[in-house]
C-alpha cells in the first residue's frame, strides 16, 4: 500500500513555481489507477515524485508503512516500485532479451535465490515479449536502439516493467507511441497482471485506458479534485466547464 501525505513539489527552474500542493492519496493494493487531467497540470510530475526521481519539497510518502520520503530512486526501486519512461530511453548494443533478463533478474540481486538457476531463461524472455504483442523471434536479440520504432520500445519497456514482478508499478503515459492495433491489447496487459498483492498507477488522458480502470484520479492546477470509478469520474472529465469549476486558483 502506498500513502501519500501532503505531499509539495515546486521547481526553481520556474520561480520556484508550485507544480503540485497539498496531494494526499492512498493506493490501495490489487487496483489498477489511472491519473488523469490536462497537460502540464501535474500528473507525470506526481509519478516522478513518488519514484523519487523528483525530490518532494515537503511532505511523506509510505509504501506499507514505511517512510521512504528521503530514499533515492533505486532504494525505492529495491523496495519493489518499478518505472517506465513516457520517452523510454535507446540502449546502443543492449537488447531487448539483455533489458528484460537484468529487470527480471534485479529481483534476487542480494537475496539467497540469487543464483544460475533462477536466471531469466531464453523462454521466459519470449514469454514476456509476447505478452506485449511482440514476436520474439524477431526482437529478442534486437538492439535497442533507432532501429526501433518509439512504440516497439515503449513495449519493450513494459516487458521489463512486469519482468521485475514488483508490488508497485508507474507507467507514464504508456501509449505513447502505440499503435491503435495494440492499444487494446495494452489496455488487457494491465487488467491481466493486476493481482490482490500489486498496484498499478497509469497516467494516462486516454479514454478506453481510464474506462478500464478501478479508480480514476482527476489533477488540476497540481492537485487532486476528483477520484473514483470511471463512471464517476468521467463526466467531469467530459464536461470542459465541470473541469474549469474544478481547477484551484
Amino acid at each position: 500500500m502506498l500513502t501519500l501525505k501532503n505531499i509539495k513539489f515546486a521547481t526553481q527552474e520556474q520561480g520556484n513555481k508550485i507544480i503540485l500542493q497539498d496531494i494526499n492519496f492512498t493506493f490501495e493494493k490489487g487496483k489498477n489507477y489511472v491519473i488523469t487531467g490536462a497537460n502540464g497540470c501535474g500528473k507525470s510530475t506526481l509519478a516522478k515524485v513518488i519514484m523519487g526521481i523528483y525530490p518532494a519539497a515537503s511532505g511523506q510518502i509510505i509504501l506499507n508503512g514505511r517512510d521512504i520520503s528521503k530514499l533515492d530512486t533505486t532504494a525505492r526501486a529495491r523496495l519493489g516500485i518499478a518505472f517506465a519512461f513516457q520517452q523510454p530511453v535507446r540502449f546502443k548494443g543492449l537488447t531487448a532479451r539483455d533489458m528484460i533478463s537484468t529487470a527480471y533478474n534485479s529481483r534476487f540481486i542480494g537475496t539467497e535465490n540469487d543464483t544460475p538457476k533462477n536466471r531469466l531463461t531464453t523462454s521466459q524472455a519470449c514469454e514476456y515479449l509476447s505478452l506485449v504483442g511482440l514476436c520474439a523471434r524477431e526482437y529478442l536479440d534486437r538492439e535497442l536502439d533507432n532501429t526501433l520504432s518509439g512504440g516497439e520500445l515503449k513495449r519493450i519497456e513494459i516487458a521489463s516493467v512486469l519482468a521485475r514482478n514488483c508490488e508497485l508499478n508507474i507507467f507514464d503515459e504508456p501509449e505513447a507511441g502505440i499503435d491503435i492495433w495494440s492499444f487494446s491489447s495494452l489496455v488487457n496487459i494491465f487488467k491481466r497482471t493486476i493481482d490482490k498483492n500489486r498496484t498499478n498507477i497509469i497516467i494516462s488522458h486516454q479514454e478506453k485506458l481510464i474506462n478500464s480502470a478501478d479508480v480514476v484520479i482527476l489533477i488540476a492546477d497540481g492537485r487532486i479534485v476528483l477520484s473514483g470509478a470511471p463512471n464517476e469520474v468521467m463526466p467531469a472529465i467530459r464536461d470542459f466547464k465541470s473541469c474549469e469549476k474544478l481547477k484551484i486558483n
